[in-house]
């Protein structure tokens, strides 16, 4: 096995895998009598005695938080991608300690400190996190380093020095919101809501289509009132003409609302509005394509996305959607056409899903004409 790259997307680490590490493949990397909701796990290090001594004894059935143990994982089990993307999962402590030597082998290589970090951060280790990221910062990283830094210290509640740090931040990203929306948050640990209020709505001034922004002022204001008084200052501040042509707003509103059945219908309403706001905003073609999904109106996905099909090419989402919807209703013709015309794009994720559903589609046209055959 090659060396492995960095969870999720960035520079590749480089580490060298140790302990027990396995690759999780989908069943389509397998053909040939594997059932289709089945996962191949291959141990990439040799298996512990104890597992090779229950293979003995033939097929073992273990729960998922027994079979990593037996693989020899240093820890929870975790997702990582080698050299080809391939998903790879390893011991979590298994993966720190090697991005932690990786790190150490050349401290002047500030992605490999920030790798570390994003990892760091991802898995709750915030005091290690912030010792990273200062030598990061403190060897002339830039304005996301120290957002980062000041997320960390936010998390470990060290409220002066995570304003001060967030601070500088906006000062080297005056076009990005998060750092003065953390800031709000310092504001709320410290007990100040006028003053966490302000930073909230300074940071919809900032950028109106951030939806975090929206969405935590909704929620801020639930919180010090009632779920009336939220929507109305979202409405307010929404209808200010800085704000009147962004999505956002009602984008963050019908998330609130989108996960029980009996609230849907509201969630749907909002949704409506974002579309009505900005009817090329793929997050609010998103929101309302999901949710009529999730209600069963398929010929709503369709008459919704239809007239945007070019932003299909650019979000994945939207493609996902429009092909579900299409697909459901059996109209293979409008599907193959827009799976070919997805296969030209130029984005390498949404090239994929064409490749990927095509490949469904031809399977399932196969299968109709087997179907069909054994009639006759």
């Amino acid at each position: 096995m090659s060396q492995s790259n960095v969870p999720g997307a960035g520079p590749a680490a480089n580490l060298q895998l140790q302990g027990g590490a396995a690759i999780v493949a989908p069943v389509s990397a397998f053909p040939g009598g594997v059932p289709s909701n089945a996962l191949i796990v291959v141990p990439l290090a040799k298996p512990t005695e104890e597992l090779l001594e229950k293979l003995q004894e033939g097929p073992v059935v273990v729960q998922p938080e027994q079979m990593w143990p037996l693989l020899g994982f240093n820890g929870p089990a975790v997702q990582v991608q080698d050299a080809e993307g391939r998903p790879i999962a390893i011991g979590l402590e298994d993966l720190l300690e090697g991005l932690d030597k990786h790190w150490q082998e050349d401290g002047k290589d500030l992605n490999r400190g920030r790798i570390y970090a994003q990892e760091l951060m991802k898995y709750g280790r915030f005091e290690k996190a912030e010792k990273v990221l200062s030598k990061v910062v403190a060897s002339g990283g830039g304005g996301d380093d120290w957002l980062g830094l000041g997320v960390a210290q936010l998390n470990q509640e060290k409220w002066d020095k995570a304003e001060a740090t967030l601070k500088g931040a906006q000062n080297l990203l005056p076009t990005n919101p998060f750092p003065t929306l953390h800031v709000a948050k310092v504001k709320k640990g410290k007990g100040d809501a006028a003053a966490e209020r302000e930073h909230i709505e300074k940071a919809i001034g900032i950028d109106p289509n951030c939806v975090d922004a929206w969405a935590y002022l909704y929620s801020q204001v639930k919180e010090g009132a009632d779920e009336a008084a939220a929507l109305a200052a979202v409405e307010q501040l929404a209808g200010q003409a800085a704000n009147a042509k962004s999505a956002a707003p009602y984008i963050a509103i019908q998330g609130f609302y989108a996960a029980e059945e009996e609230t849907r219908p509201q969630a749907i309403q909002w949704a409506k509005k974002a579309v009505e706001r900005n009817g090329q905003d793929p997050l609010a073609l998103v929101c309302l394509s999901a949710l009529y999904g999730q209600s069963g109106d398929l010929k709503g996905i369709v008459e919704l996305l239809r007239p945007v099909e070019p932003l299909m090419a650019r979000d994945v989402r939207l493609a996902n959607n429009y092909f579900e919807a299409l697909f459901q209703l059996r109209d293979i013709e409008k599907v193959t056409k827009l799976l070919n015309a997805l296969a030209g794009s130029s984005s390498r994720e949404v090239k994929q899903f064409a490749i990927e559903r095509s490949r469904m589609v031809a399977q399932f046209l196969q299968q109709q004409q087997q179907q069909l055959a054994a009639r006759t």
